[in-house]
């Protein structure tokens, strides 16, 4: 071990001055890699038809190239998973990434070997990277990680060949090999499609392992550790892995989530880094360890745009140059698996332009301004963890949708599954209120004498009630979320239908 780690602080400081290097040279980084993904895609089909070729400034790459969608990008898509290639990207390409579609149809989006190697396992070798940088006293090097993936699927096409799954189950399945010495669980578990029985043969597996790390969704994450902490009949994981430092963390707001974790390690020595990963590329990491600022990662084969989210007047899409701290953005993306201009359906802010960090406000599509309150997730999550700390409660699931209860005034109805129910109900529902009021000027205007909108309508869910809707939707996994916010009720009662709750 000690070989190993004297190898590791070798390569991560290595590494560690070329992040140093894009923070210092952001936009200089960010321009070379637009010329490098249009150069390497210009005779593809897509780069002809736009003439990549005579794309030499950022100018032309916004005016050449159009905003995409996946319904726009998804006949190029669909052509390359039924064999033919050379379409988006060069090389080529036989993996797609399934996302989680919480809100809309699946959607099957490209993997390279190029975007594994040059972004989702750089992304990989940074967190870790940029842990034991923040903790110099690391051993992290003398366990394994524990991460929680998915599973993917074949898919025949005539005689062509390809694959389909979660990014989590691409990755697992095409890591090197030196990779595999510090992962676990094996690997024929961790790719099971059936999530109850893999959920049982991780803790079975596990329980008894020396566990340094662990990565995942935090509601899922919070299964898994619960039930291995019942088959080992104790009360902290520390009694289990005695080692553990890290938990890795993205895909939803820890915020409602920390004060469980930290009472389930049993260590205020556990460190806790979030990383902003997805389907379609690993974007950012957490690098300092006091801070839930993310440092957006610039040389990971990606190159980025921002359009103003809540503009009053039309605005240009901008590239990394002309962004300034505060403001709502969606992110769009061109990526080294042939994604053009695509609208990731992120919306964040940037805290710090030197070097460029951001936090993760919400998702385009999951927001309500059914009245013009413009509540985004970023503010409900804020709420919860206020409301949490103030009556000592824990939430485990919740998700909000309006109620338009007539021509001129409305609610927000939520729908909140306790871990531990707070001391003072009504008390939490009025902290929680107050919260939003302060946060968003919108909603508080709206809430002003229940013109337009009245009190909160929260009801208080049974165990269980989340997990039967992912069920009984196919959804258990990893990798699948609970839409916190939405303009239509279509989910809410979905929710409510499945548990027979009035």
């Amino acid at each position: 071990m000690p070989f190993i780690n004297s190898i590791a602080s070798w390569l991560m400081k290595k590494r560690m001055h070329q992040i140093e290097l894009f923070m210092k040279y952001p936009v200089d980084v960010q321009m070379e890699w637009m010329h490098d993904l249009i150069g390497d895609a210009s005779q593809t089909e897509y780069g002809k038809l736009h003439d990549f070729s005579s794309i030499n400034s950022y100018e032309k790459f916004r005016n050449q190239i159009p905003l995409n969608d996946y319904e726009s990008l998804k006949p190029y898509i669909e052509r390359n998973r039924k064999g033919e290639q050379n379409l988006l990207w060069p090389t080529e390409i036989k993996w797609f990434a399934k996302s989680s579609g919480t809100t809309d149809k699946s959607k099957f989006l490209p993997v390279t070997m190029e975007h594994l190697d040059g972004c989702h396992y750089k992304g990989g070798r940074d967190m870790v990277t940029l842990h034991c940088i923040n903790n110099l006293e690391t051993q992290l090097f003398t366990g394994k990680n524990l991460a929680l993936g998915g599973s993917f699927k074949e898919d025949h096409f005539g005689e062509h060949q390809s694959f389909h799954g979660d990014v989590s189950a691409i990755i697992i399945q095409n890591l090197p090999m030196w990779a595999e010495f510090f992962r676990a669980p094996d690997v024929t578990i961790a790719l099971m499609d059936e999530w109850e029985s893999k959920l049982e043969k991780i803790a079975e597996s596990m329980m008894n392992e020396n566990v340094t790390s662990v990565a995942g969704v935090p509601s899922w994450m919070l299964v898994l550790l619960k039930r291995i902490l019942q088959k080992k009949k104790v009360n902290t994981i520390k009694e289990v892995w005695p080692n553990f430092e890290v938990y890795f963390h993205g895909g939803v707001s820890f915020a409602p989530y920390k004060e469980q974790f930290k009472q389930l390690f049993g260590s205020d020595t556990v460190s806790y880094l979030q990383l902003y990963n997805a389907s379609e590329g690993f974007f950012g990491i957490q690098d300092q360890a006091n801070s839930d600022e993310i440092l957006l990662m610039l040389d990971y084969g990606i190159f980025y745009e921002f359009r103003e989210l809540h503009a009053h007047e039309s605005k240009p899409v901008i590239c990394l140059d002309d962004v300034k701290v505060g403001i709502d953005y969606e992110i769009i993306i061109s990526t080294n698996a042939g994604l053009w201009r695509y609208q990731l359906g992120d919306v964040i802010q940037f805290t710090s332009i030197n070097p460029y960090r951001i936090i993760i406000i919400g998702r385009t599509k999951q927001h309500i301004n059914a009245f013009g309150e413009e509540l985004m997730v970023h503010n409900a999550d804020s709420a919860i963890a206020s409301a949490c700390e103030k009556t000592h409660a824990q939430v485990k699931e919740y998700t909000v949708a309006p109620v338009f209860m007539s021509e001129k005034a409305g609610a927000h109805e939520w729908l909140i599954e306790f871990e531990k129910q707070p001391n003072n109900f009504e008390f939490f529902v009025a902290l929680l209120d107050e919260s939003l009021k302060r946060q968003n000027s919108d909603y508080e205007a709206k809430r002003y004498n229940n013109f337009v909108l009245h009190d909160p309508i929260i009801k208080n869910v049974p165990e269980n009630t989340f997990y039967n809707w992912l069920k009984a939707n196919n959804k258990l996994g990893g990798q699948y979320k609970v839409p916190r916010l939405s303009n239509k009720r279509n989910i809410l009662e979905e929710i409510l239908e499945v548990n027979n709750i009035s």
